[in-house]
């Protein structure tokens, strides 16, 4: 079992790109002044295109250890499930490599600063463009699960369109 794992946090005041506005005039973002932070830890298998997502308040080690919990939970008849991620403080930490050993889960680090080579990673940019770039939701909460439902609502064949696993130029293709 091959599952790509990582994680994104998702802040109450809204990532800023690009917008249309009429020429002369500045787009207006409105905002609170409020910040709030949630993470999500997620993973998805590029052979079928299932998806596990783990909502937690910080990019810490019990929400990558939970993670990891939910994945053996899931996949409880493989034997070994191989996980490919990055090297994030969470992903390291000791109990995190101890508790995916316990469970038969091997850590396969991604070289660092290579965001192209995570399939899951290419989904949290897609899910940041369009839930929650330019707007401000009313709560952390709702916003947590507006990107929580829209990862786990998209079809197996578009998630793994999205997190580019269906290019071409996919770098495990001929594993696949």
């Amino acid at each position: 079992m091959l599952l790509f794992v990582d994680a994104t946090r998702l802040r109450l005041f809204p990532p800023l790109r690009a917008a249309w506005a009429r020429q002369g005039e500045q787009a207006i973002v409105p905002v609170s002044g409020r910040n709030d932070q949630r993470v999500l830890f997620g993973a998805i298998n590029p052979h079928t295109g299932h998806r596990i997502v783990v909502q937690h308040e910080r990019e810490t080690g019990p929400g990558a250890r939970a993670l990891l919990a939910q994945l053996r939970r899931h996949y409880r008849v493989a034997p070994t499930i191989w996980v490919l991620l990055d090297r994030g403080p969470a992903h390291t930490a000791g109990p995190t490599r101890r508790l995916a050993a316990e469970l038969g889960i091997e850590l396969v680090w991604l070289p660092r600063q290579w965001p192209e080579l995570n399939a899951m990673d290419q989904l949290w940019r897609e899910l940041k463009r369009l839930v929650a770039a330019k707007r401000q939701p009313e709560t952390m909460d709702s916003l947590a699960q507006q990107a929580e439902n829209w990862l786990l609502d998209l079809s197996p064949q578009e998630a793994l369109r999205k997190a580019g696993v269906l290019s071409n130029d996919f770098w495990l293709k001929p594993l696949l």
